[in-house]
């Protein structure tokens, strides 16, 4: 269905959709030697800490206009960590003029929709590979929300939280609600793709595709960044101190493990 900024439905009782956002991202490191390996998970556990995470999700709940009813929140030994906050619908400041606009969703910042009863999640996945010297950090957040307002207004928030190196991002809306009239509404905004949501600025640093399934309302859209810089993937030291031949190999390693994660499937070593 098409509306534009200033049409509005009216619903018989509550919004009762359902809409789930689910972001995916990975952090890629060459750790050559243990010690390098568990001083990158160190670093990790240290940079995305249960104080930290809940201190973004906060900000998500603030963008989303909902009010935070409870906090639980986990660092784990020997690694990771988990934050669970339970939401409320929020005061609305003022009425949004945009409600169905597809635009990228703010940076931290002063937001007026509204949402209702919700959770937002976040889980860490520090790993590596025990035999070529890959480390990589995962984070799994999901963002449900129930009403009018649309998980997706956070999405830019998330991404410029997280230094990224690939995103996997889901959005489905579930359920339906009802007009006036009783007709059932399955969803209540006009949606093409998750990439409506993502600024010019950031959608240029990455190779992206989409997988979406439009009668069921499910949306799915990988990110790879274009750029690749070995000095950004090297714990504590520069590829200077390194061979060519080094260099060539840990650049073949990394860009395997990138695509594999990326493409969602294991590659033949060449």
């Amino acid at each position: 269905m098409k509306l534009t900024p200033e049409q509005r439905i009216e619903l018989h009782g509550f919004n009762n959709l359902t809409k789930s956002l689910s972001f995916n991202m990975y952090d890629i490191c060459f750790t050559k030697t243990k010690e390098e390996r568990e001083a990158y998970i160190e670093y990790i556990d240290e940079q995305y800490n249960a104080d930290r995470l809940t201190k973004i999700l906060n900000t998500v709940a603030n963008i989303i206009g909902a009010h935070v009813l409870n906090t639980a929140k986990q660092d784990y030994v020997p690694q990771g960590a988990s934050v669970t906050l339970l939401v409320s619908e929020g005061p609305v400041v003022e009425v949004p003029t945009e409600s169905f606009s597809e635009s990228p969703g703010p940076l931290p910042g002063s937001v007026v929709l509204q949402l209702d009863k919700s959770h937002i999640t976040v889980h860490t996945y520090p790993e590596y590979h025990p035999d070529e010297g890959i480390s990589t950090f995962r984070a799994d957040i999901d963002v449900s929300t129930c009403g009018e307002i649309s998980p997706l207004k956070a999405l830019n928030h998330l991404i410029h939280s997280f230094d990224t190196d690939i995103m996997t991002i889901d959005y489905r809306v579930r359920g339906f609600t009802r007009d006036k009239k009783g007709h059932k509404l399955f969803i209540d905004h006009d949606i093409r793709s998750i990439q409506n949501y993502i600024p010019d600025n950031v959608k240029n640093l990455y190779d992206m595709i989409d997988v979406n399934v439009y009668p069921e309302h499910i949306f799915h859209t990988k990110c790879k960044l274009k750029q690749f810089d070995l000095n950004d993937y090297l714990f504590g030291y520069k590829k200077d101190i390194l061979t060519e031949k080094e260099q060539e190999e840990i650049t073949q390693r990394l860009k395997k493990e990138m695509d594999e994660i990326f493409y969602g499937r294991n590659f033949d070593v060449q």
